[in-house]
Parts: C-alpha cells; structure tokens; sequence
C-alpha cells in the first residue's frame, strides 16, 4: 500500500470517519428528510383526497340546491295558481252575494212600493165609491143617493166582481189547478179574497194558492188565470166588447 502512496491507518481513519458520518447523517439528517418527505407526501395525498371529497361534496350540494330551487319554482307556481283560482272564486263568490243581495234588496222594495201602492188604492176606494154613486146619480136619480147600503153594494160589486156571494164570471167553466191569480182594479177586502176563495175551490174541487194582484187599468170586474186558462170578467174587457158591438 505504501508502494502505491496509500497510507494504511490513514486509510482506515478516513472510511472509519466516513462511517460516522454517514450514520450521523441517516440518523439526524436522511432519516428525519425521508421522514418528512413521507408526512408531506401524505399530508399532499391526504389534501387531494379531501379536495376531491370536497369537490364531489360540492357537486352534490349544487345539484340539491338545483333541486331544491326547481321544486321551489314548481311549488310557487302552484301556490300561484291556487291562490288565482282562489281570488277568483271569491270574486265570484263576492259578485254573486251582492248580486243576491241586490236583488233582495230590489224585491223588498218592490214589495214595499207594492204595499204602499195597494194602501193608497184601498184608500183611493172611498173616493171611487162617491164618484161611482155620483155618476149613477145622473143616470138613474135620487133614489141611489139615499140608499146607502145600495150605493156600497153597487160599488163593491163594480170593483170586486162579487155579486150576491159569488164569482159569476167562473160559472159554466171546467177549471182545474193549483195556483191561480185573481187582478182586481183595486185591493179586495178580507171578506171578498175569502169568497173568491171559496168560489173557485168549489168550481175546482180542491183547494190551491192565490195571488191577488191589483191592476186599476181593468176599471172593475176580475180577471182569473188558472193553469192555462183566462177568465176575464173586467169592466175595461166588457167595454172593449162593446166597442166592437158598436162598430
């Protein structure tokens, strides 16, 4: 060794030193390293994986909040469109209540105007029945004006079509219904309704509903309508028959 310029124990010192060094080195400086590269290289791994969870938890989150959102969207249109149909049917609901309640209104006055109508008539009556007994005074003399009870039966058979207890205009007919309406020039009193009554029950032979109506264009007399049937025993219809007899 000495030949080739190699000193032997100094050889020796210098692998010896090497050793050391590279034992010194791996324990407190290669292992530490390999070590540290071994947490990065988990810790980097460990972040790509929480990276992609997180992505993936992200892609989830986004199509439920799209989900979410399109079922939000479907459910306010139908609350929308509930809520509309809804509006409506209370407008309508509202539109017919007033129109109900209108038309209440109309009928209850109608009716009052009616009663009233019907009051002023019956009032009317009295100064019918001296305009009546003054007209007849011209035609048949004084012997009506003294007759007082006459004059009133004069006036009420004029108006009420009633003579001596019965309805004379109803006889003869073959008269069946239900319902019947009796018009009169004035408002009949209780006593006259009864008797019409009683008169048309007897020629029907069963008892009905009826309408008393008042139209002072018929002048007196009574128009009776049953089912399909007219009786008209008014003044204004006796004179237009008379009229007609002229020509």
């Amino acid at each position: 060794m000495e030949k080739l310029g190699i000193n032997l124990g100094y050889l020796i010192v210098q692998i010896l030193n090497f050793v050391i060094i590279m034992v010194i080195l791996r324990a407190f400086a290669i292992k530490p390293i390999l070590s540290f590269l071994d947490k990065r290289k988990l810790t980097i791994s460990q972040g790509l994986e929480d990276a992609q969870i997180a992505a993936d938890a992200r892609s989830n989150a986004e199509r439920e909040a799209n989900k979410i959102i399109s079922e939000a969207k479907i459910k306010a249109a139908e609350i929308t469109k509930e809520s509309t149909k809804r509006a409506e049917e209370i407008g309508l609901e509202i539109k017919e209540k007033a129109e109900t309640e209108i038309a209440k209104e109309r009928d209850i006055a109608h009716e009052e105007l009616e009663q009233e109508r019907a009051l002023m008539l019956g009032e009317f009556r009295d100064q019918v029945t001296d305009l009546a007994v003054a007209a007849a005074y011209r035609l048949i003399g004084d012997s009506i004006i003294s007759n007082k009870t006459k004059q009133q039966e004069l006036v009420n058979e004029l108006f009420s079509g009633i003579q001596e207890g019965k309805v004379e205009i109803v006889e003869g007919y073959d008269i069946s219904g239900s319902t019947a309406e009796v018009i009169s020039a004035l408002p009949l009193s209780t006593n006259e309704e009864t008797v019409i009554k009683k008169e048309l029950q007897k020629v029907t032979g069963g008892d009905f509903s009826i309408d008393f109506q008042v139209d002072p264009s018929i002048l007196g007399g009574l128009i009776i309508k049953i089912g399909d049937r007219v009786i008209d025993g008014s003044v204004f219809s006796q004179l237009k028959s008379m009229q007609k007899t002229i020509k």
